[in-house]
């Protein structure tokens, strides 16, 4: 069965747009993609940091969320990803943001996404991809947060060649 998932991306070491071009491609050998515009973020923690390239991807795929997680992880690790420090500098960043409508609290994976609601560089992708997308009750496009964003568009919804 298909399910429909939305993934998160960020890089702020390397090439970041050919780091995250390349997840993308990776991702769509996990079933249909679609991507939201690039936005380029101030960092989220230290501050000591280049800026991060965002986007969030819709993956419609058959896998189970652990074994998503597992491919995300797999890629992470293929494109050099270490982590230095909490919210530190990555190479590449894959978070599994929702999976279906599915609530998931175990120690690897919880989903929706900690923090989902009020990160800007998450929930602005997110509306690129839906624009009526609720989480958790709360529509996102409603959110004060969109009042305030820090986000810079990149590139729109073609930068990742797709």
């Amino acid at each position: 069965m298909m399910i429909v998932s939305y993934i998160g991306l960020g890089s702020n070491l390397g090439d970041s747009r050919q780091i995250l071009t390349e997840a993308i491609q990776k991702l769509a050998s996990l079933g249909s993609v679609q991507t939201s515009k690039l936005y380029q973020s101030p960092p989220m923690g230290p501050q000591d940091q280049p800026h991060y390239l965002n986007a969030v991807a819709r993956l419609e795929t058959e896998l189970s969320a652990l074994d998503l997680l597992d491919q995300l992880q797999q890629f992470e690790q293929e494109a050099g990803r270490v982590r230095l420090r909490r919210w530190g500098e990555r190479t590449l960043d894959l978070d599994v943001l929702l999976y279906g409508n599915q609530q998931i609290q175990n120690e690897r994976l919880t989903v929706p996404h900690v923090g989902i609601l009020e990160r800007d560089f998450v929930v602005i992708p997110l509306l690129d991809l839906d624009p009526n997308l609720h989480i958790q009750g709360h529509r996102l496009d409603n959110l004060a947060l969109l009042q305030h964003t820090t986000l810079t568009e990149v590139a729109d919804q073609c930068w990742a060649n797709i």
